[in-house]
């Protein structure tokens, strides 16, 4: 968040608590505790004395912001708990918008239920199930200087639905997002690190709207991710005046190309430990997205899946499924429907969603779903047909899948097959002991199969 709107919002709520907006003279202090100036250069710059700044100023306003934030400020923690406190206000207001809006869009929410579940759920829609203990702590996460949140699910479990709010939260902060899915990434990018990190740069670039000006900044001579870095820290975070919160989605892709992988990796883990020493880098909030455990040999001190906050999203429960079903204007309040339908998928949301789609319409009801689930006249058919294409073409992970559901024990896979399995969501992992994910995927596979 930029220095004005912060200001902004700390006199709102010195006036709402009865208290007197900060004065020019502790602006002047704020803004040269955001350079990260002396008390010495804060007064000559405002033609103060430096005595009066540190020992009337100062502490007078340290005392009025500890007591607004309920926390102990000091200048060396000053930005930190004000951007924090700031945070957590905005979370707050944005709550309860979304609570309003809700109780006002109740009849809109039917119209919403009519689009097909699809991949990440809009910002706009009213079929979303908030994850709100995950999502606070993601959001006070991303406020927080040099912050790196990795977000981990196998595939249609939520993931970038979360990470789109979480953009969306940011910029509610005033902060700049951009948002890069691997996926979208040519082969021939991934295959040379190079290249990859030179479309890296010029995609941030292009979301800030800043000229690309990489040129300026490679030089083969120090290498390709020192230049990256170099033009990430001298060039775009020196030209925005707000926090970067860069969110980097399916980030498993690039586990299929070891190479750049082992590379790329520990440069993101070097930004994050850089913020530590550095204030420019604490400008650069990382979020990563991706589907599977790491399977590219990494030294522990320089692999980012063990640092920042680790977030795992994981299958609705009862209530969850009961919300959403309430959202597609179903009444399941006595429960015995949603448990029926979690037995047969689990409680995976995409699943979910699919089946309240289909309820919702009247085109089915719940006996008849739960009957022709696996068949090919099911709700979902494309759905399981999909995975099947994917294991058709790749047949170790087909023979794997075929051993899981034979065994009556949970079954120890090779570590690589294990993770694509568990992305793709067919499979369950307990200490690397794999078991089929639901009866759903037991049932088709089994007939496919066997």
């Amino acid at each position: 968040m930029n220095l004005d709107s912060l200001i902004e919002i700390i006199n709102r709520k010195l006036i709402e608590s009865q208290n007197r907006p900060l004065s020019s003279t502790e602006v002047l202090i704020l803004r040269g505790i955001w350079e990260y100036q002396t008390y010495n250069k804060i007064a000559e710059y405002g033609g103060y004395s430096a005595g009066y700044l540190t020992n009337v100023v100062a502490p007078e306003l340290c005392q009025r912001l500890s007591n607004l934030v309920g926390q102990r400020v000091t200048k060396k923690n000053c930005r930190m708990l004000l951007e924090a406190y700031v945070a957590s206000q905005t979370a707050s207001d944005l709550k309860t918008q979304k609570s309003q809006f809700k109780a006002l869009s109740g009849e809109i929410a039917q119209d919403f239920s009519h689009r097909y579940p699809n991949g990440a759920v809009p910002l706009d829609s009213a079929i979303y199930v908030e994850r709100t203990l995950i999502e606070e702590q993601v959001y006070a996460e991303i406020s927080k200087p040099g912050a790196l949140v990795r977000i981990k699910a196998p595939k249609e479990m939520g993931k970038t639905s979360l990470m789109l709010r979480t953009l969306e939260y940011g910029e509610n902060l005033g902060y700049c997002t951009v948002s890069l899915n691997l996926e979208q990434t040519d082969q021939a990018i991934l295959s040379d690190l190079n290249r990859f990190l030179r479309w890296l740069c010029a995609n941030i670039s292009s979301q800030l709207h800043l000229e690309p000006k990489l040129d300026n900044y490679w030089d083969e001579d120090i290498g390709s991710k020192v230049s990256c870095s170099l033009y990430i820290r001298n060039y775009l975070l020196e030209n925005i005046n707000a926090p970067l919160v860069l969110a980097l989605d399916e980030v498993n892709q690039i586990f299929e190309y070891p190479q750049i992988a082992k590379d790329f990796l520990p440069l993101l883990r070097s930004w994050y430990e850089e913020a530590k020493r550095l204030p420019i880098w604490q400008k650069l909030r990382l979020i990563i997205v991706h589907s599977t455990e790491i399977y590219v040999p990494l030294q522990i001190q320089q692999s980012p899946f063990n640092v920042g906050l680790p977030i795992q999203l994981t299958s609705f429960n009862l209530e969850q499924v009961q919300q959403l079903a309430q959202q597609y204007g179903i009444d399941w309040t006595d429960g015995d429907e949603p448990r029926q339908l979690m037995e047969m998928v689990g409680g995976h949301p995409a699943l979910v969603n699919i089946a309240l789609y289909h309820l919702n319409r009247g085109e089915i009801n719940l006996p008849q779903l739960l009957e022709t689930a696996h068949t090919s006249t099911g709700v979902y058919f494309h759905h399981l047909q999909r995975h099947w294409v994917s294991l058709q073409q790749q047949a170790e992970l087909a023979i794997a899948l075929t051993t899981v559901l034979n065994s009556t024990q949970p079954t120890q896979l090779e570590p690589i097959i294990a993770y694509k399995l568990s992305s793709m969501g067919l499979i369950k992992l307990d200490n690397n002991q794999a078991t089929p994910s639901c009866r759903l995927y037991q049932q088709y596979f089994q007939s496919k199969l066997l």
